[in-house]
């Protein structure tokens, strides 16, 4: 990482933030499953000159001139999205994943239309019809959830809910599932009720493009995602489709909810879609799958309590409470020992959201550090340590001086080299 001396001079606070958050990215095992490193490139295409520029409208029909190297580097974008996912649309405007949801919402629906999504308790994400959420505030939202023993989507239920219900549009995708999305069998229930069906990627787009997680292609007409997360990008969002809703998405993104793009954005997504479209990202994508699994059965092992039996993608999702505690301080004590989760609610969990039954943890950072199986035994034994003295600030500073020794050993992309 740069020395950032322009900003040390204009402003020494902010400065000193940066290189102090720099250092416990460093520092830290990161678990947070929605996060990760970006590479270098990325970085510095989202510092560019290009987070100068204005420019509303799309390639060629922008309202703003001076627009002939800006129009390159969103047609570029545009092009490497639809390449990289097999799409015959791509939109690559919207500020993150939950701006891209907003836009299919708006582009297809009047309010008061049903809309079927995993609830939130059951793995969903807060624009699938969260109450509190513009989706549940201005939708009829149909909530499916999963199997109460096996935690796993029961399709049969979908099904049966779905043609009572006749939904326009079912979101299939979520935030805190750790299994495969099905989404042939979500497409031809959409399909019998006359729905549009809807993949949210947003936390397995890399490995879908890696080829370790099933395509929502061509099952999904349309498919939204962050370009974060597993696909190792800035922090934006996408729409892609099979090009059936093309001219409505795009106006529902300009000018239906958006002013202008982050051009600097755009330019990292272009630069991030090319890094995916290597044999390396592919590598990546099935070692951060296999990382997840080796995790799993290691935390397994200890004998901690894994919702639906294990995973079958980057994430990992733990009921902590047999170890009497809850999610939350569970996941503070793991903070004060080096290792960043979030505490999150189970199926089913009878706690508050506040402070709910589980933990949340995801390998994509830590396989961006190069971090394999052998690894994951060790964060495992370190996790199960902590739950075990999570009141014993002495054995957790222990920890995380172990972890902090052990990560000097895997380079964090993009901080240092």
């Amino acid at each position: 990482m740069s020395e950032m001396s322009a900003l040390e001079a204009a402003d020494p606070d902010i400065h000193e933030l940066v290189r102090k958050e720099t250092k416990r990215q460093d520092e830290s095992i990161r678990l947070i499953a929605s996060e990760n490193y970006v590479s270098s490139a990325v970085m510095e295409a989202t510092g560019s000159v290009l987070c100068n520029k204005y420019s509303e409208g799309y390639p060629g029909r922008r309202y703003y001139e001076g627009q002939e190297f800006i129009d390159q580097v969103e047609s570029l974008a545009i092009e490497r999205a639809k390449a990289l996912f097999g799409a015959a649309h791509a939109n690559v405007q919207p500020y993150s994943g939950s701006p891209a949801n907003q836009a299919v919402y708006l582009a297809l629906l009047d309010a008061g239309d049903t809309v079927m999504g995993l609830a939130l308790p059951f793995g969903g994400h807060i624009t699938h019809g969260l109450n509190v959420n513009f989706s549940g505030k201005l939708y009829e939202i149909v909530p499916y959830g999963v199997d109460r023993r096996t935690h796993r989507i029961d399709m049969n239920m979908v099904e049966d809910l779905a043609r009572k219900a006749r939904p326009k549009l079912i979101f299939c995708g979520g935030t805190a599932y750790p299994r495969h999305w099905d989404f042939e069998g979500f497409a031809q229930i959409a399909s019998a009720v006359g729905a549009v069906l809807v993949a949210d990627i947003a936390h397995v787009a890399g490995l879908v493009v890696a080829g370790a997680h099933p395509h929502p292609f061509p099952h999904a007409q349309i498919v939204t995602t962050t370009t974060h997360k597993t696909l190792r990008g800035p922090r934006g969002g996408m729409i892609l489709s099979d090009g059936t809703y093309a001219k409505e998405l795009d106006r529902a993104v300009f000018p239906g909810l958006q002013g202008g793009p982050h051009d600097h954005t755009t330019a990292a997504i272009a630069v991030a879609l090319k890094e995916a479209a290597t044999e390396e990202f592919k590598a990546y994508g099935h070692q951060i799958v296999a990382n997840a699994k080796a995790l799993a059965e290691a935390l397994d092992g200890h004998g901690l309590r894994l919702i639906s039996g294990g995973t079958d993608n980057h994430l990992i999702l733990i009921d902590v409470t047999p170890r009497g505690i809850n999610g939350k301080p569970a996941a503070q004590a793991l903070n004060r020992a080096g290792i960043e989760c979030n505490y999150n609610a189970i199926p089913f969990d009878p706690r508050k959201p506040f402070a709910p039954s589980g933990l949340r943890i995801g390998t994509p950072a830590v396989t961006s550090r190069g971090m394999l199986e052998p690894e994951m035994s060790v964060i495992a034994a370190w996790i199960d340590r902590v739950l075990a003295n999570a009141d014993d600030e002495t054995e957790l500073a222990r920890v995380r001086t172990e972890v902090v020794e052990f990560c000097q050993a895997f380079p964090a992309p993009g901080i240092r080299v």
